[in-house]
C-alpha cells in the first residue's frame, strides 16, 4: 500500500506539503496541489487509512441533502454511492430539512469525519454559508456553481420552468398559479418560477402570485382553496411533483377534477406521477444521472487534481393526463 512518504517523492515536494496538498488545512500552490493528487492517484494511495486510533477504514465522502424522504434525492443519493463504492470510498450522509440555519452544523458534522470531498445541495447556494471556512474538494449538486464554490452539477431549472410553462400557454392556459415551497428554501424552486415569469412575459400573460409553503411536513392536507378562490387558475404548477400529488389532493376536496377543471403540473419526472391515473405532466429531471456525474467530477478534483467545472444536464418535458387545452 502507497504512503505519504511515496506520494511526496513521486510529486517531488516534502511530506508536509504533500499532506497539506491533500488535506483540508494549510496553503499550497494549485500547481503542487495537482502534482501531489496526480501522484496520489496513479499510486493508489488512500487519504485518511487511520483515524483517531480506530484502525484502517475506507477514505470516505460527505454528502448534504434537503431531505431522504424526497425520491429524487434519494435516487441521487444511490448513484453517488454506487459510484463511490466503485472509487473505493463510503459515504456518509446529512440533510438540512430545507432549513439554511441547519446546513453549517450539518456540514460540520460531515467534516468531522474527515472526508475526501463533498457533495452539497444547498438550500440557496448564492447565500453562501455562514461560517464556511477551508474545505476539501466540493461539488454543488443541483445548486449553480458560485465563487465560493465553483463545481456544480445542474440542470438549466429556469429553462424547465419557461419551457412546462410554453406547453401549458400553447394549450390555452393564461391563469397560470406557480405553487412552490419557500423560495429562501430552495434556489431551485425560485429558477423554476423565474422561467414561469419569462414564458407568461413572453406571451402578454399576467402571472398570479405565487403561492409558498413550507417544504417539510404532509401535503395530504394541503390547502389551495383561498387561491383557488381568489386568482381562479385554469392550470397550476407545482415546483416539484410531490408537491404536485398535494395539489391535485387539495383540488379534489374542493370538488376539483384535474385536468377537467384545473389542469396540474409538476417538476422531477418521479416514477409515481407516471403511474397515477391520469399520468402526471411534468418535466424529467436526470437526478440518477446528475448524482453519478457529481460523484465522478469530485474524484477527478479531489483526486486527479481536475480543474472545478460546471457540468450542465438535459431534461425532458414529459406530457401527460393532468392537462388538458382550454
Amino acid at each position: 500500500m502507497a504512503t505519504l512518504e511515496d506520494v511526496a517523492k513521486k510529486a517531488g515536494c516534502s511530506v508536509a506539503t504533500a499532506s497539506r496538498a491533500l488535506g483540508a488545512h494549510g496553503s499550497v500552490s494549485d500547481g503542487v496541489k495537482s502534482r501531489v493528487r496526480k501522484a496520489a492517484a496513479e499510486l493508489g494511495y488512500r487519504q485518511g487509512a487511520q483515524v483517531h486510533g480506530r484502525g484502517s477504514r475506507r477514505p470516505l465522502i460527505g454528502v448534504l441533502i434537503p431531505s431522504i424522504t424526497n425520491p429524487v434525492f434519494a435516487a441521487s443519493l444511490s448513484q453517488i454511492q454506487n459510484r463511490m463504492h466503485l472509487g473505493g470510498h463510503s459515504v456518509v450522509l446529512a440533510q438540512s430539512n430545507y432549513d439554511p440555519a441547519q446546513e453549517p452544523d450539518a456540514i460540520e458534522a460531515l467534516l468531522a469525519e474527515r472526508p475526501t470531498g463533498l457533495i452539497l445541495t444547498l438550500c440557496h447556494a448564492a447565500q453562501g454559508l455562514p461560517r464556511a471556512g477551508r474545505l476539501p474538494p466540493t461539488v454543488l449538486l443541483n445548486n449553480l456553481p458560485t465563487s465560493i464554490f465553483p463545481a456544480a452539477v445542474t440542470v438549466d431549472n429556469r429553462e424547465a420552468g419557461r419551457l412546462l410553462t410554453r406547453h401549458l400557454i400553447d394549450r390555452g392556459h393564461r391563469r397560470i398559479l406557480f405553487v412552490s415551497g419557500n423560495f429562501a428554501a430552495s434556489d431551485r424552486a425560485l429558477l423554476r418560477y423565474e422561467g414561469y415569469l419569462s414564458a407568461l412575459g413572453e406571451a402578454g400573460g399576467e402571472p398570479l402570485p405565487a403561492l409558498q409553503i413550507p417544504f417539510i411536513g404532509s401535503y395530504e392536507q394541503l390547502d389551495i382553496s383561498g387561491a383557488i378562490v381568489d386568482h381562479k387558475p385554469t392550470a397550476i404548477i407545482a415546483s416539484n411533483d410531490l408537491l404536485a400529488f398535494g395539489v391535485i389532493g387539495a383540488l379534489r376536496r374542493h370538488g376539483l377534477c384535474v385536468p377537467q377543471d384545473v389542469s396540474v403540473a409538476g417538476f422531477d419526472g418521479i416514477a409515481m406521477g407516471q403511474l397515477m391515473t391520469p399520468p402526471l405532466t411534468t418535466i424529467e429531471m436526470p437526478d440518477a444521472s446528475m448524482g453519478a456525474v457529481a460523484a465522478s467530477l469530485l474524484l477527478d478534483i479531489a483526486e486527479r487534481g481536475a480543474i472545478p467545472r460546471h457540468l450542465q444536464v438535459g431534461f425532458t418535458l414529459k406530457p401527460g393526463g393532468t392537462v388538458r387545452s382550454v
